[in-house]
């Protein structure tokens, strides 16, 4: 069987942010750090989409998500202080938001999903799936809720640590060194996380794959 999700996913990476310059984020956190409160409020609206999303694929839950991405926002705003520049801002955000969920998912000892809840949507973003998808177009209601069901078991067996080196590559197109920032953790060891849930998904999958 050729490795075709494999080569779609090492296709999706190093997407650029959608809203651009990490400039434009580091003069806003300069007139926060000033006293400018109400440049925190663009902060939120340049980030807050990318960090539901984050956040969302990591809990399989829009109301705890929702309820996230606002703890990590005022954990940032309490913290900006302490924000040095030694990264980029969303990656120190993203830090704070993954950091956030792992500890509220923990606490819970809920087992979280990742989810294609809205594929449709998820489609224009994530090479995965349209990888999956592709083989029976004429039927793709019941190829989603086949898909559905065999990423829920897959995620399953990975660890919160794998599922966000996925989401944070698939979903949201980052770097293998923005992740590790994000992570805190080195290039080398989100490489080796993606490698084995890449594995562990290709294996459950196998059959859309032929």
């Amino acid at each position: 069987m050729a490795d075709a999700l494999t080569e779609k996913l090492t296709q999706a990476g190093n997407t650029p942010l959608a809203d651009g310059s990490t400039d434009a984020d580091s003069a806003l956190v300069s007139r926060v750090q000033e006293g400018d409160v109400s440049a925190f409020d663009i902060l939120v609206a340049r980030h807050r989409e990318r960090l539901f999303s984050i956040i969302y694929n990591l809990t399989s839950n829009r109301e705890d998500a929702s309820d996230l991405t606002q703890d990590a926002f005022i954990k940032a705003f309490r913290s900006i202080q302490r924000f040095k520049g030694k990264s980029s801002f969303y990656t120190w955000l993203y830090r704070i938001a993954i950091n956030t969920t792992y500890t509220y998912l923990k606490r819970n000892r809920l087992r979280r999903f990742f989810s294609l809840e809205n594929a449709q949507d998820e489609m224009s973003n994530s090479e995965i799936v349209e990888t999956l998808t592709a083989k029976s177009k004429t039927d793709k209601p019941t190829m989603i809720a086949e898909l559905q069901e065999k990423l829920n078991d897959a995620m399953q067996t990975l660890s919160l640590n794998h599922r966000a080196v996925v989401t944070l590559f698939e979903i949201e197109g980052m770097s293998h060194s923005e992740i590790a920032e994000v992570m805190n953790c080195s290039v080398g060891t989100v490489r080796s996380r993606l490698h084995y849930a890449k594995q562990e998904l290709q294996s459950v999958l196998k059959e859309y794959l032929q």
